[in-house]
């Protein structure tokens, strides 16, 4: 019996009241509740960060948003890019010839003016939202899907998973890319034709025209390019990153994630060049041409 317990003394008597089994169990579940809301609240302001993944919306504004702002800052490396890349196809307008990155921003700045160098950041911002959104939010989510949640994927996972997210990318985001590199080809010149004069009258235009399919023109090249770059620069980017952080070069911090981009960007510029010409002629040709 677990009732009280009563000790006879010759002129008093005192009762101790022993608790039950059940009211013990029932002290040690309430303190183990508190004990997890307690360290569920720590981490939910932000003591233990890395121990709550974000969800797949923050994910994917996120890497929308980082995007945006790079492609800002970039933009005008991109559309020397194209110039130099459509660059052969026709005879040059009033004998204007580009002559590597710094000197086609130099001629376009000097020949079309500064905005010229910003040609499609409408299309181009659009793009990022759609493209980086899906490719780079969604590549964790689909490391994860093929692996059943294991840490440390082998590189096949990694490509597998960044081939994936990259032709989502691509078949989502396609119009945007198109309008974007036909606004960068178009020069800005007296008595030059333009060829769009706005971002939505040229994805009216390009419907009009060549329907549906003018939209979408150049996504296989684009699928094939976009999966060379996925491959090469989110796995070149886990190995590099982890082999800084195995040697302890440096720790897991802004530097590091730093250098590691750095290096995956140039091996990935490397060897995605030539189907990025390829991609860019393409989708910038009238019909016909290829």
């Amino acid at each position: 019996y677990m009732g009280p317990s009563v000790h006879w003394d010759p002129s008093w008597i005192i009762i101790w009241p022993i608790p039950s089994s059940f009211e013990t169990e029932q002290l040690k579940t309430e303190r183990t509740i508190k004990f997890k809301l307690k360290q569920y609240s720590r981490r939910m302001v932000g003591l233990k960060p890395s121990d709550v993944p974000p969800p797949l919306g923050v994910k994917m504004m996120s890497a929308g948003a980082a995007a945006c702002v790079a492609d800002i800052v970039t933009f005008p490396l991109d559309t020397a890019k194209v110039r130099l890349q459509i660059q052969g196809e026709k005879k040059a307008v009033e004998g204007i010839r580009y002559r590597g990155v710094f000197g086609t921003i130099s001629t376009m700045v000097r020949t079309e003016g500064p905005r010229s160098l910003y040609n499609g950041l409408v299309a181009g911002l659009q793009r990022q939202v759609c493209f980086a959104s899906i490719r780079i939010g969604l590549y964790d989510n689909v490391k994860n899907f093929y692996t059943g949640g294991k840490d440390n994927p082998n590189v096949l996972i990694r490509i597998l998973a960044g081939c994936t997210t990259g032709a989502m990318a691509v078949s989502f985001a396609q119009p945007t890319d198109v309008v974007k590199v036909r606004f960068q080809a178009q020069m800005n010149l007296s008595g030059v034709a333009r060829r769009y004069n706005g971002t939505m009258q040229a994805y009216k235009q390009i419907f009009q025209n060549e329907g549906m399919r003018g939209l979408w023109k150049g996504t296989l090249p684009n699928i094939t390019r976009n999966a060379l770059v996925n491959c090469t620069e989110l796995v070149t980017y886990d190995l590099i990153k982890e082999a800084i952080l195995r040697h302890r070069l440096l720790s897991d911090n802004l530097p590091c994630h730093f250098v590691s981009a750095f290096g995956a960007g140039f091996v990935t510029t490397v060897i995605a060049s030539p189907v990025d010409v390829v991609k860019t002629r393409y989708m910038n040709s009238p019909p016909g041409q290829y």
